[in-house]
């Protein structure tokens, strides 16, 4: 817990998808690649959707949201985050607005306004906040999870942020995903794949051309060069010295994951099998105690 940041006693638990991690990391990804050369630093903002039955929070999606610093601080397009929740409830009913989330290594000072406005949609809303500089070494995630609570503080009442304790909902995605609560999740898979195959196709037709100029079988086309230049400078990541270390590591990771799977899923296969023939075998000796 950081420093200095009260725990919520609220007493309710919150259950964040991977759904909605995936969505900020995203999100934060490609505010970062336009913003390539800008030396300010820069967060990005969106509204958390789910559903809350009793004391659970079920936290599976996000929005993101349009904002601009002015004087004051952070100006949120209030207009344009109702319209697209609007438009989202329309194809997601059971789905509500259950709090906000930014990126950054600490919370901000403006924060608690934000909060304050998100309370419009919510009269209890949660901010999560998610560090993308964490230290990939660190074991927890780089996510954190808040409450508002109302505190007199020097015999004033004032709200403050307090932190609260989640879980990270893992779902089994099947291929028609039709799994409880898996459908954006594998959509979303889906719609990622696609735009893969897409930029690999688009990259593979960039790279025979390229080949092509070399080999003097087409003309030199300066205006290419410079497009393909700037396309590869966009990708600062493939061009880090430790790129494929951390390729091969986060690889290995995912298969290590699937191989464990596997393994427990083969454990509890066989432990069935077994209590199913002990069952039977102490069944069929009962009978034969009864006969003697």
């Amino acid at each position: 817990m950081a420093a200095g940041i009260k725990a919520s006693s609220s007493g309710l638990q919150f259950h964040i998808h991977p759904l909605v991690l995936i969505n900020i990391s995203d999100h934060a990804t490609r505010v970062r690649a336009n913003r390539i050369g800008v030396k300010n630093k820069f967060r990005v903002l969106g509204c958390l959707l789910g559903q809350q039955s009793g004391r659970v929070v079920d936290i599976s999606n996000s929005l993101e949201i349009n904002y601009r610093v002015g004087e004051q601080g952070i100006v949120i397009d209030e207009a344009y985050l109702t319209r697209k929740q609007e438009q989202y409830k329309q194809t997601f009913p059971k789905l509500d607005t259950v709090g906000w989330y930014s990126t950054g290594s600490d919370m901000e000072e403006g924060d608690m306004q934000i909060h304050k406005m998100i309370m419009h949609f919510n009269e209890s809303p949660v901010f999560l906040l998610l560090d993308p500089n964490m230290n990939r070494t660190h074991k927890d995630l780089p996510v954190s999870l808040y409450e508002s609570e109302l505190h007199v503080i020097d015999g004033v009442p004032q709200s403050i942020f307090v932190q609260s304790k989640y879980t990270i909902e893992i779902a089994k995605v099947l291929p028609r995903g039709n799994d409880k609560g898996t459908d954006q999740l594998t959509a979303h898979y889906m719609s990622l794949h696609a735009a893969i195959k897409m930029l690999h196709s688009r990259l593979f037709v960039l790279h025979s051309l390229l080949r092509k100029i070399i080999a003097g079988e087409t003309r030199y086309d300066h205006a290419l060069i410079r497009q393909a230049a700037s396309l590869v400078r966009q990708l600062p990541a493939i061009r880090a010295s430790n790129f494929h270390q951390s390729f091969l590591v986060d690889f290995n990771d995912a298969m290590l994951t699937v191989y464990l799977s596997g393994i427990t899923n083969g454990i509890e296969a066989v432990n069935d099998i077994v209590e199913k023939v002990s069952t039977a075998f102490e069944s069929k000796s009962t009978r034969r105690r009864g006969m003697l």
